[in-house]
């Protein structure tokens, strides 16, 4: 059963192993002017909703069955590269559901009765995501790189929580990893990376944007990570500056924000990103050995990468109004602008990394989970045109009363 084709439409495969489902998701979708629709009613052997096709749909929508553990392994066995974008709907036990329809790529689950609203919602999500390069926005989206001045600074915990901020406001986001060595975003995030940034980068020069989602780990239908796995470790020139450019133009093509968390290092790798970001923010702490260090590399950024004005914004993490050093000591030793701010909340910080969990689910009302969310809406534009801007209040009110660990 297909319907008529349409001019540029994406292909969308139904697959069930119940009829009456079968057609009555068939006739939801079947409005969409973008989509080709074809069904398959799985009635033989099989649990894998793709066996035996000759050509692999631009988007696979299963409606799973009591069998749900095995559907979604069997698509779980394929590479990757091999399963189209997945919407699923159907009887999914929530936890062990969810987690294996997230590894399957799974960018939704819709729970019965599905809302027809909420299905070609979803959809069009998805659609939108599936648009070639080249199409609409491609290459538009914004490049955020984030570095410690000392190791320990804080700079994974803001690219973390960035991302994680953006994606529930400024669209879809690839949070990449490039601590070759020593990455720790998955652990920030509670993921387990299923391909490491070096695989695709060695293969890069031959994915689109649809084969770059599915290689990359999925937090949420938003959020998607890149970043090593644990048993593996890699040396910088384990990767060419050509694969990193050919990355980084195809990320921003497909998402809307790239959030890079770099290593404390200026090396080819780091250098590549620094250049091509459209904001760049280093960590620093209130002593003496952060401005030393912040100093070199803020004037490496400057001189030698061409990172100026308001594309760089040194940020000071653990912020404490009582400590001997001052924010304006470090604006004028740095020769920067007025550093932004961000509170000591240790504790809550290191229950959020401990947990796994971002500071806008794990304590959605702390200073510094403010803060982020402050940072995220002055990258996305949302500012008072007054003489300080939302995030410069928010500061202000913040380190009232905040108690420093």
């Amino acid at each position: 059963m297909t319907s008529p084709i349409k001019k540029q439409a994406l292909s969308l495969l139904i697959s069930s192993r119940d009829a009456e489902s079968l057609q009555h998701l068939q006739a939801l979708c079947q409005d969409m002017p973008e989509l080709q629709v074809t069904t398959r009613l799985v009635s033989n052997g099989h649990t894998d909703p793709l066996y035996g096709l000759e050509r692999m749909p631009d988007l696979l929508l299963l409606r799973v069955s009591h069998l749900w553990r095995e559907e979604l392994a069997a698509l779980l066995q394929r590479p990757a590269h091999e399963r189209p974008p997945l919407l699923v709907c159907g009887p999914l036990e929530e936890r062990e559901g969810m987690r294996l329809a997230m590894q399957a790529g799974a960018r939704d689950f819709l729970p019965e009765p599905v809302e027809p609203g909420d299905l070609l919602q979803a959809l069009q999500r998805m659609v939108d995501e599936a648009r070639p390069v080249g199409s609409g926005s491609a290459g538009a989206g914004r490049l955020v790189a984030v570095i410690n001045a000392k190791g320990g600074s804080g700079a994974t915990m803001l690219a973390c929580n960035l991302a994680q901020q953006l994606s529930t406001r400024g669209g879809s986001v690839l949070l990449l990893d490039l601590d070759l060595q020593f990455g720790s975003v998955a652990h920030y995030l509670d993921v387990l990376v299923q391909h490491s940034h070096v695989e695709v980068l060695k293969q890069v020069q031959e994915l689109d944007s649809v084969a770059l989602r599915g290689f990359c780990t999925h937090y949420s239908p938003s959020l998607h990570v890149l970043g090593g796995r644990a048993d593996e470790l890699f040396l910088p020139q384990d990767v060419q500056v050509e694969q990193l450019e050919a990355l980084l133009g195809l990320a921003r093509a497909t998402y809307d924000w790239v959030v890079v968390d770099l290593p404390r290092q200026i090396d080819h790798l780091s250098g590549t990103v620094l250049e091509q970001a459209d904001q760049v923010y280093v960590l620093l702490q209130q002593s003496l050995s952060h401005i030393k260090d912040g100093s070199r590399l803020v004037r490496i950024l400057r001189d030698e990468l061409g990172v100026q004005g308001n594309r760089l914004q040194v940020v000071v993490n653990r912020y404490d109004k009582n400590a001997p050093i001052t924010p304006r000591d470090i604006e004028e030793a740095l020769r920067c602008s007025a550093p932004l701010k961000l509170p000591n909340d240790f504790a809550v910080v290191n229950e959020s990394q401990n947990a796994g969990v971002p500071l806008e689910t794990h304590a959605p009302r702390a200073p510094i989970t403010s803060a982020v969310r402050e940072l995220s809406l002055e990258l996305l534009g949302h500012r008072d045109d007054g003489e300080k801007g939302l995030l410069k209040r928010a500061f202000g009110r913040f380190f009232k009363g905040v108690s420093h660990a």
